[in-house]
């Protein structure tokens, strides 16, 4: 057999399904693509202009009218146009093909589009699934060029003849189906075109056919209205004109531009003010709180990439979702929030990021694994670290006035990325119980020379006050840490920092006791047997020690590891909790444990012990309802028993 090359052909028919299936949760991309069409017919011509071939002009637009009227849509432009060998290459051979190349891709993605960045590369071809025919009227820009209109109702068949356009440029005319006449209402077609449009680089103008509006004029049919006293002398200075009656009018609403052709990431950030940034972020994201600070990126090399990046109010860390980065390309938005080209740890931002660069009909598998793509991530990265350093050191007070609204998102970005750890751990703080903010090696330096490896904490101040207070008195800070995120965090500079340990202060009491208290056997065998009849648990853990505050009798201790498996697995287990390892510390420096030390084992004494208990139990969080109630009714009785013994005693 002779060697024989040639090419594979697809049948039209087949396609028009599939992409069907591609398109149908993002429909309105047909808006992005012919207005794109439109945007880069005029800067074709504006390349001619520049090189001296055509004259330039001062008028380019695109124009997008709606006949809700007659189901039509126009896509109007002032670009190169087309002759009618342009339209068979460009619009015939090339969509077929184009879409070819589309569903090679991705026909075998089993995510059902998610793989898809933007749906870019159909262009022209995207209009089909949302009309019932298609028209192109087009004239070229070069002489003596002729007319032409092309004319589709499947995307598969044509007809092409010549048309009646007499002035260069496209106009591409949708006859909408009825499965897409939403969109021709003027609040949906702002949406697309707000979402899609709102920086492209040319104006681009909107136009509701039939749309109109009240104003008032004056009426140059009446006579004019007597002047007042005021109003002579006011003319006799010269200030005002004769004035005539006023009348309403319905007139039509003209075409209004929808676009801002220079957004503000293009500026120089020397050349915007605070304000402009402001007003920036509240216009994109309806977000009608202050951000905290913003970022602008601003890079020419390796990559063209350009963008605002604001660190938003996080109202409490479960809005950490709401984040929302707008990828542009060129100025044309492509999809909000693309992992693979901004790091997952930056959705808790707001931004735009534009790279003309970026490859976009390609799959999010491929974005993974290109090397470009993770330069330019770990580049907004290195920026974000080196702005978060930069206010630390330059601004610390208002740093730390953000911290509460930005510690999850630095927190969740340090154990996502260690080089972003490495790049901001000087920059990151804790709050102390009474205010104050620390970085890990303030604390060190706070504290004493044996716990300088060692940071003590509290999940919640008020809860666990007591053991707050005991490490206070010894002269130890204690740390806030109250947010879902940090037991994760904790592990995290644990792991990561060599020795470091985070203790709760209601796991360890090893700083706080008497190293030389000798205790006396016979007391431990007692309370344990006293504690363990009180609470009716036989397995009871009761430990003596002597701590060097005398006020509290008693703490629930749990080791740290233990608690923590413990919320880890109330977290993650679908219910299911191993149970803590408690153990009752009691104070033998206490007049209270003093005293049930030698008390017989009656009900008056296991009465005391519970309460003892109780009252340890809530250094550590409150009561349940049961619980609560039954210590409410101890309280009582234990009044009772006090007033009973101080009657007698006065008698």
């Amino acid at each position: 057999m002779s060697e024989k090359k040639g090419t594979i052909s697809i049948h039209a028919q087949n396609i028009m399904p599939i992409i069907k299936k591609w398109l149908y949760s993002d429909k309105d991309i047909f808006v992005r693509e012919l207005v794109s069409n439109g945007c880069d017919a005029i800067a074709k011509y504006k390349l001619l202009a520049s090189r001296g071939e055509v004259e330039a002009e001062d008028d380019y637009a695109v124009y997008i009218e709606v006949d809700k009227e007659n189901k039509v849509m126009r896509f109007i432009d002032n670009g190169v146009g087309m002759t009618a060998d342009e339209v068979e290459k460009y619009i015939t051979q090339v969509a077929f093909s184009g879409a070819t190349e589309f569903i090679e891709k991705y026909k075998g993605d089993k995510n059902d589009g998610d793989g898809i960045i933007g749906h870019f590369g159909l262009g022209f071809y995207s209009a089909f699934m949302a009309v019932e025919k298609v028209q192109i009227d087009t004239l070229s820009w070069q002489k003596d060029a002729q007319p032409v209109r092309w004319v589709s109702s499947d995307g598969m068949e044509y007809d092409m003849s010549e048309g009646d356009r007499t002035t260069r440029g496209s106009t591409i005319t949708l006859y909408m189906n009825e499965d897409s006449l939403d969109f021709l209402e003027p609040a949906r077609i702002r949406e697309v075109l707000d979402k899609y449009c709102a920086f492209m680089p040319i104006p681009i103008y909107l136009n509701i056919i039939g749309q109109t509006e009240e104003v008032e004029v004056e009426d140059e049919s009446a006579e004019p209205a007597e002047a007042t006293e005021g109003d002579k002398a006011e003319a006799a200075e010269g200030d005002k004109a004769e004035s005539k009656p006023k009348k309403r009018v319905t007139r039509p609403v003209g075409p209004k531009q929808i676009n801002d052709t220079h957004p503000l990431w293009l500026k120089m950030p020397k050349d915007v003010t605070d304000d402009e940034y402001k007003a920036f972020y509240h216009k994109v994201f309806h977000d009608y709180d202050e951000p905290l600070f913003w970022i602008h990126l601003n890079a020419d090399y390796p990559f063209n990439l350009k963008g605002i990046l604001y660190f938003p109010k996080l109202k409490n860390e479960f809005t950490a979702n709401e984040g929302q980065i707008k990828l542009f390309s060129g100025q044309v938005f492509v999809a909000d929030n693309i992992k693979e080209v901004i790091p997952e740890f930056l959705m808790l931002l707001k931004g735009v990021i534009d790279c003309s660069d970026l490859p976009l009909n390609v799959s999010r598998s491929f974005l993974q694994n290109d090397g470009y793509v993770q330069k330019m991530a770990a580049y907004i990265t290195r920026k974000v670290a080196d702005r978060l350093v930069s206010e630390f050191e330059n601004n610390r007070e208002q740093y730390q006035g953000y911290w509460s609204d930005i510690n999850p998102f630095v927190k969740y970005g340090c154990i996502k990325d260690k080089k972003f750890y490495d790049r901001v751990k000087g920059a990151i703080i804790f709050k102390t119980v009474d205010g104050e903010y620390l970085t890990l090696e303030e604390y060190k330096a706070k504290n004493p020379e044996k716990q300088e490896k060692t940071v003590y904490y509290c999940n919640d101040a008020q809860a666990q006050a007591q053991a707050v207070e005991l490490y206070k008195q010894q002269g130890i800070t204690v740390v806030l840490l109250d947010q879902l995120i940090d037991g994760n965090f904790i592990s995290f500079l644990e792991y990561t920092e060599s020795g470091m340990q985070f203790k709760r202060v209601d796991s360890d009491v090893s700083g706080l006791t008497e190293d030389d208290a000798v205790i006396d056997a016979n007391w431990t065998s007692h309370l344990e047997e006293l504690f363990r009849a009180a609470t009716g648990n036989d397995k009871l853990d009761v430990e003596l020690k002597k701590l060097k505050s005398e006020a509290m009798p008693a703490m629930v201790m749990v080791e740290e590891q233990s608690r923590r498996f413990t919320e880890m697995s109330k977290r993650w287990g679908g219910g299911f909790a191993f149970p803590e390892q408690k153990k009752l510390v009691l104070n033998t420096g206490n007049a209270l444990v003093q005293y049930l030390a030698t008390a017989d084992v009656d009900e008056k004494s296991k009465l005391m012990a519970r309460q003892v208990y109780d009252l340890a139990e809530m250094g550590q969080a409150p009561l349940d309802g049961d619980a609560m109630l039954a210590f409410v009714k101890r309280s009582y009785e234990l009044l009772a028993l006090l007033a009973d013994a101080n009657g007698k005693k006065n008698d």
